[in-house]
């Protein structure tokens, strides 16, 4: 095993396409990715990227060029990545589970000139579309293509993939980053990435967690093993186990499930290093049952699209942080609170939760508007997400924005509401939501998932919360549910949830 000072530094390279060809050339025969029984290497990755692109570029793809991929998660995807990027283009995905009507927001807002497509042909894609169609049959051809002779010159700050919104409250925005931001989120990755580290991929590829993770992938040559596809905590635990998984990574849902499967049968997970977890609340039950069981270190972790590393919890953090906290600042980023004027709030104020950092979005792709809404005058972004901050630096989400209704001319935070429902043991898990009401203009719905054996009502939760919250932020609607929605990405689904409690009654149901 070579150590890190043998490794290639990214700081020698201006853009991925020449990291790419640096690492392939000095670890040729280590594997890039594991997908099932197939497996890549980073010299196959390199000559297939580039033997792709040159196919490309008689296609008439050239530097600057947007470039969609509506191809599933898997080797192909990685490999068009790449192919894009050697070519100075620009690279981007769609989430799997997007509309036609979405897909048909992104072509025209990215001006796509191509989209790389399954075969048979994708129905999302419109009709009049006037870009290329290629499929993943052409895709495969071109990997015997003679590779690329030349390259163009791409700079740092040239743009290099647009990473677009989840589109559960609205139109997509596409978040743009350039080929410094990616090389700055490989400095930024603190413990979770190290030299030839083997790490689990559970999201799409469309997510920000691997459109802006290449960069930090080459640099510490990381294998990404990738799970079956629909998730499954089984498939996930058999990655884990036969591929040697060093880096565990998912959200909370996924690592509450595994852990149960890790009692129920016994396995142990001697090659694992660390867990990362984020994407919703971290319980600090949940980290302590998993770091008691698998031995290691558990860090929960803030990002959003716009700025895929924001916070984290330490290993040493008391349970209280963990609880409580999404952690402190990552190395080379800060994070303040504003008010509505986009002024600096008072430690311990509720506020929207602003990044000045490297690794962020350089802008909304297209769209100067919303560029400009989403930075202060002075380079900060401005999230939709709120929150606080204490004196030790720790960020406490409350909600969002979009999230947040008016009971009685009272602004109720439903993060906040949540974090004390579930901390009632009758609660497995819970969700709030607003939804319209005469008179009062908005009252709180809570879904619950019940804890095993129990029958949690609305008096009791309302009561649970009165002694720790203000009263009127407590539920006045209780849904019982098995499970809470979630989206492609395993967050709740709030947007379903809203319509669901906008459609029924006032009482209390129990599903």
């Amino acid at each position: 095993m070579r150590g890190m000072a043998e490794l290639v530094m990214t700081a020698d390279y201006a853009n991925l396409g020449d990291l790419l060809v640096a690492v392939a050339e000095r670890y040729p025969e280590n594997e890039a990715f594991v997908d099932g029984q197939q497996r890549l290497s980073f010299g196959d990755w390199h000559t297939k990227a580039s033997s792709l692109a040159a196919a490309l570029t008689e296609r008439g793809i050239s530097k600057g060029d947007v470039v969609v991929l509506t191809l599933p998660t898997g080797l192909d995807y990685a490999i068009a990545y790449c192919a894009v990027l050697l070519l100075g283009g620009i690279v981007t995905g769609v989430n799997p589970r997007l509309g036609p009507g979405e897909i048909a927001g992104i072509l025209e807002q990215s001006a796509a000139a191509a989209v790389i497509e399954p075969a048979p042909a994708d129905r999302r894609i419109p009709d009049g579309f006037a870009g290329l169609r290629i499929t993943d049959e052409e895709v495969r051809a071109g990997y015997a293509h003679t590779p690329l002779t030349s390259r163009p010159s791409v700079t740092a700050g040239d743009p290099a993939v647009i990473v677009w919104t989840s589109g559960t409250t609205g139109a997509p925005k596409g978040a743009w980053f350039d080929h410094a931001a990616l090389a700055a989120g490989a400095r930024v990755s603190g413990l979770l990435s190290a030299p030839f580290d083997r790490r689990l991929m559970p999201t799409p590829f469309a997510h920000a967690g691997f459109m802006t993770r290449v960069w930090d992938q080459l640099a510490f040559v990381m294998t990404t093993i990738l799970t079956p596809t629909p998730w499954s905590a089984p498939a996930m635990l058999a990655a884990l186990v036969q591929e040697h998984v060093t880096v565990g990574q998912g959200v909370p849902t996924q690592w509450e499930k595994l852990l149960v499967l890790l009692h129920e049968t016994g396995t142990m997970l001697p090659d694992l290093r660390i867990v990362g977890t984020g994407a919703a609340k971290v319980s600090a039950e949940l980290v302590h049952d998993l770091s008691k069981y698998l031995g290691v270190p558990v860090l929960a972790r803030y990002a959003c699209t716009e700025a895929p590393s924001i916070t984290g919890t330490r290993v040493d953090d008391p349970p209280e942080v963990l609880e409580q906290t999404v952690g402190r600042a990552q190395n080379g980023i800060r994070v303040r609170i504003l008010n509505e004027s986009l002024e600096p709030l008072p430690l311990g104020e509720v506020g929207r939760v602003a990044i000045a950092s490297p690794f962020q979005m350089r802008g909304y792709w297209r769209a100067p508007e919303l560029t400009a809404a989403a930075f202060t005058p002075d380079g900060w972004l401005v999230s939709s997400d709120l929150g606080t901050l204490d004196a030790d630096g720790n960020l406490t989400l409350v909600g969002r924005t979009s999230e947040v209704y008016i009971r009685g001319g009272y602004n109720v935070y439903p993060l906040e509401v949540e974090n004390v429902l579930t901390a009632h043991p009758d609660v497995a898990g819970a969700a709030v939501v607003g939804t319209p009401a005469a008179v009062i203009g908005e009252i709180g719905v809570a879904f619950v998932v019940p804890a095993a054996g129990r029958e949690p009502t609305l008096e009791v939760l309302r009561a649970w919360c009165a002694e720790h919250i203000a009263d009127y932020k407590a539920p006045d609607r209780l849904e019982i549910v098995a499970e809470l929605p979630l989206t492609s990405m395993m967050k709740i689904d709030k947007l379903s949830l809203r319509r669901r409690a906008a459609s029924a009654g006032p009482q209390s149901k129990r599903r």
